[in-house]
């Protein structure tokens, strides 16, 4: 069992960056790859990043590939997002995940999430 949560969340202005944060407890952080998705409003959730267990391994949507960076301190069991020229389309609730076989991009895999926390980009 994992519980996840999520902070970091908040207004910026276009361009502008943040850093998203996500805290695992229960055990074994490390045998879990873990992915961060996004959900706007009345839009499907859709995948942004994920970080395979040691943290070597990262794979990104198109959308914010160059802007965003996935890592990991497996020491603090804490999955961090760093976003930066952030852009109004990238409004939306953030949501890390926590997957117990692989990196992967599609949110069908991932068995734990957080609660999200709200980023939002004003022009």
């Amino acid at each position: 069992q994992v519980q996840l949560v999520e902070s970091g969340g908040g207004l910026v202005q276009a361009g502008g960056s943040l850093r998203l944060s996500c805290a695992a407890s229960g055990r074994s952080f490390s045998n879990y790859a873990m992915g961060w998705f996004r959900q706007a409003p009345g839009k499907e959730r859709e995948f942004v990043a994920a970080i395979g267990f040691s943290g070597t391994s990262t794979v990104y949507a198109d959308s914010v590939k160059g802007r965003f960076t996935i890592s990991r301190d497996n020491a603090k069991n804490t999955v961090y997002l760093q976003m930066n020229i952030l852009k109004r389309e990238d409004t939306a609730v953030y949501y890390c995940a926590a997957s117990s076989t692989y990196y992967y991009s599609s949110p069908t895999y991932y068995k734990y999430w957080g609660q999200g926390t709200q980023v939002t980009v004003s022009s």
